[in-house]
């Protein structure tokens, strides 16, 4: 694995995962280990004792570069990732790795995954359908292989991706790409991994995906199928409806384009011609009362 001059990070996803994520974080070879700068744990408010496990492993095994987050609000799975990306933004970091708390997406992959980013790469995951059989093989349901076929099937005629699955959640970013994408105006429920790749993918960035085994065990899966599978498609339609008509699914700031040259100055005769005289003046209403209105952004809460 060659990673020179990059700055990297581990963004460890977790919800209700204090009986995997410590055997998570145990998996991540030493190869990496050594390579990264930081690996930082993000618990979603979970309801169990995830934020508290991550912080005795930190300091029990002395894990210098681990850090712990909780977040104060539990912000879905979507949310989460904005808060963990924008903190990877914020650090200065190169590469940002989303690995899941779980375990079901494996830590030893890495090497692999952080390949392509020595090549150019915007964006990598790790798909588990690549190789046939291999999915169903490492225990994946076959109603979810089922589904997820399908489900592929459609949003590649929709977007044009062609790739081999949209629903894995092993996914690594470069920083300086995700500063591109408006990701913090998208969903923060499950489709949030389809708007986010739709985004790369139409803007150009440069996707890879590669191999990865599937882990299916005792995990607990908090998506909701069929809602799931309708906002996919629905996303996918959507974006096939805007890019038909030229335009991006996804405008950010950086999209918006600037005004056209102001128009010129009117010299004072022509100002004062009778042309200009005939035009009707508009006559305004009262102005609206301003209501100052405020944002708020979820910010993680750092272990003391």
């Amino acid at each position: 694995m060659a990673t020179t001059g990059r700055r990297i990070a581990i963004f460890v996803i977790a919800y209700n995962a204090v009986h995997h994520l410590i055997d998570t974080m145990k998996r991540i070879t030493p190869e990496v280990y050594a390579q990264v700068e930081e690996i930082f744990v993000i618990d979603d408010a979970s309801s169990d004792n995830t934020y508290y496990a991550a912080l005795g492993y930190k300091y029990y095994h002395g894990v210098e570069k681990l850090k712990v987050f909780r977040n104060e609000k539990n912000q879905r799975y979507g949310g989460n990732q904005k808060v963990g990306y924008r903190y990877a933004i914020e650090r200065g970091f190169d590469v940002v790795c989303m690995l899941h708390g779980d375990g079901q997406y494996g830590p030893e992959a890495l090497p692999l995954l952080l390949e392509p980013f020595e090549q150019g790469a915007d964006m990598v995951f790790g798909s588990r359908m690549v190789v046939a059989g291999q999915a169903r093989a490492g225990g994946m349901p076959l109603y979810k292989f089922v589904g997820n076929r399908v489900l592929t099937k459609i949003q590649n005629r929709f977007t044009g991706l062609g790739i081999s699955e949209f629903h894995s959640g092993y996914r690594l970013y470069s920083c300086h790409a995700l500063k591109e994408i408006p990701f913090a105006s998208f969903t923060n429920e499950w489709h949030f991994d389809t708007e986010i790749l739709l985004s790369m993918h139409e803007r150009g960035k440069k996707i890879v995906e590669r191999p990865i085994p599937t882990y299916y065990g005792d995990e607990i899966c908090h998506v909701n199928g069929i809602p799931y599978a309708a906002h996919c498609v629905f996303t996918s339609a959507r974006f096939w409806w805007e890019r038909r008509h030229g335009r991006l699914a996804y405008p950010g700031p950086l999209d918006v384009p600037a005004p056209g040259l102001p128009a010129p100055a009117v010299p004072a005769n022509v100002a004062a011609s009778s042309a200009f005289r005939s035009i009707p003046r508009l006559t305004l209403g009262a102005p609206l009362p301003i209501v100052e209105a405020s944002e708020t952004r979820p910010e993680p809460v750092e272990a003391s």
